[in-house]
């Protein structure tokens, strides 16, 4: 498909681009993670939620480049399934560790949010719940691949998963809205919602969340290319 990222249909140029690219974004990650936490720790209290506050610049941005990873998983899923891309193949699987890692992360930091401003750890809201949900779809997606020994089987099954399961974005993004929930509504696409205090670091954050998944992310569909060609080679040298 030449309409295709070449990143996900030519190992070569993606080994090449990838070589540069991966601490490139890791150095940005870095950068950014380091101003955007020292803004947030410099913000002032919330006249509601105090000092709590501060746990947003690390929950909210983990909350969101969750989704955008599962939007990513689903999308190589696609390519990796229709048009036989193994690249594809292998940026969805590196997606997916990456995936659980930060929902994990959001799910986390939001019952440490959660706790002083509800009084409980966890509520079976609906915004919560369709994360959790989210949360399971990763880990569905993995264990699935690793119960096969046939991997291209294995690789289909997970990808059609990824592709059904992306439903789930949507749910998550207007479950504030379709259903009574206690979990606040966007601030960050609405505009005034959030003062300029607490916008700053909150967006630097973001960007620095996704610096480090393009880091990551390249660095293991690297290990994923060199493994498969290692495997390749020990299969065909045992042939020889």
């Amino acid at each position: 498909m030449t309409w295709a990222p070449a990143f996900l249909t030519n190992p070569e140029r993606f080994m090449a681009f990838s070589r540069w690219a991966a601490p490139v974004f890791g150095v940005i990650a870095v950068v950014l993670g380091a101003i955007g936490l020292w803004l947030g720790w410099s913000v002032p209290p919330d006249y509601q939620q105090g000092a709590t506050v501060r746990i947003m610049f690390i929950h909210v941005p983990a909350a969101i480049i969750c989704e955008v990873i599962y939007a990513f998983l689903a999308g190589a899923s696609l390519l990796a399934l229709v048009f036989r891309h193994t690249l594809a193949d292998c940026a969805a699987q590196a997606a997916a560790t990456l995936g659980a890692g930060f929902t994990f992360l959001a799910l986390v930091t939001g019952a440490f949010w959660g706790r002083p401003m509800w009084g409980a750890w966890w509520v079976w809201d609906a915004r919560l719940t369709s994360v959790l949900v989210l949360f399971l779809l990763y880990v569905a997606y993995l264990a699935l691949r690793a119960s096969m020994d046939d991997e291209t089987k294995a690789a289909r099954n997970a990808a059609i998963l990824a592709m059904v399961g992306i439903v789930v974005l949507p749910v998550i993004h207007y479950s504030v809205t379709w259903w009574n929930s206690l979990h606040q509504g966007s601030t960050m696409l609405t505009k005034g919602a959030l003062a300029p205090v607490y916008a700053w670091p909150l967006y630097t954050m973001l960007l620095a969340y996704l610096a480090a998944f393009g880091s990551l992310w390249l660095v293991r569909i690297r290990g994923e290319v060199w493994r498969r060609r290692a495997e390749a080679a020990a299969l065909r040298a045992a042939r020889a």
